[in-house]
């Protein structure tokens, strides 16, 4: 979808702060709460099915998607999900949130799982090797002349907005990758095996002649994101 979180190339909201290393791994104790949730959670269960837990991340209004924090981000796409999935009602949210903004000493609620916190921490620490995927013949080779096909799904896709239309080439060929947006394109469903390329776009295709001189950046795509150059209409 064309949202708040695509803000490849756009101007005005400041510079991005950089923290000294090491950098922490959580900022607040309630950051580690939200990761523990979430991991937890999709251990018994895929609460953000069938749209993923990107699409509600990038469901979040604008105005309080660039006021959030990443863990916030976390936060609020659970709330949504639990919500749609009819887990919880609004109005539960809304109460126990309530309860702890007029009482902060309430005590947390809390259950012992020995068997799934074990899981757990195996997930995180341990996590399984992926399977092997089939392999398809790329259709494109180092040195190809490709665009950036210029759509608009609906709903997630990792294909960024500022490069749609623009012409790169192909710099590296990579093994089949799950293809991860959730409508098909050019035939291409949620889950196929897709080749994968890093293609290199130069600064002035993506920005024009204000972009700096002798840049260039480079993006790994789906096969399906691409079109021969020489075949593409004009952007």
């Amino acid at each position: 979808m064309n949202g708040i979180h695509d803000l490849g190339g756009m101007h005005g909201f400041g510079p991005i702060p950089r923290e000294q290393d090491p950098e922490p791994v959580f900022h607040a104790r309630w950051e580690s709460r939200v990761y523990g949730i979430v991991t937890t959670i999709r251990e018994e269960r895929d609460v953000y099915a069938p749209y993923g837990s990107r699409h509600y991340i990038e469901s979040i209004p604008p105005a309080r998607y660039l006021a959030a924090s990443y863990y916030e981000k976390w936060m609020l796409a659970l709330e949504a999900a639990l919500v749609n999935g009819g887990l919880i009602a609004q109005s539960e949210m809304d109460a126990r949130a309530n309860l702890y903004a007029d009482n902060p000493a309430t005590p947390v609620p809390s259950r012992a799982d020995p068997a799934l916190a074990e899981r757990v921490r195996r997930r995180v620490y341990a996590p399984a090797a992926p399977a092997p995927l089939p392999q398809a013949a790329p259709r494109y080779a180092v040195g190809d002349a490709v665009r950036a096909r210029n759509i608009h799904p609906p709903a997630h896709t990792r294909l960024p907005r500022y490069i749609r239309g623009k012409r790169g080439s192909v710099e590296r060929v990579y093994p089949a990758q799950p293809f991860q947006d959730l409508q098909p394109i050019d035939g291409a469903q949620t889950g196929d095996p897709l080749p994968v390329y890093s293609v290199r776009f130069d600064a002035r295709e993506l920005w024009g002649d204000h972009a700096e001189p002798n840049q260039a950046l480079y993006i790994d795509m789906w096969e399906t994101y691409l079109e021969p150059a020489e075949s593409a209409e004009p952007a």
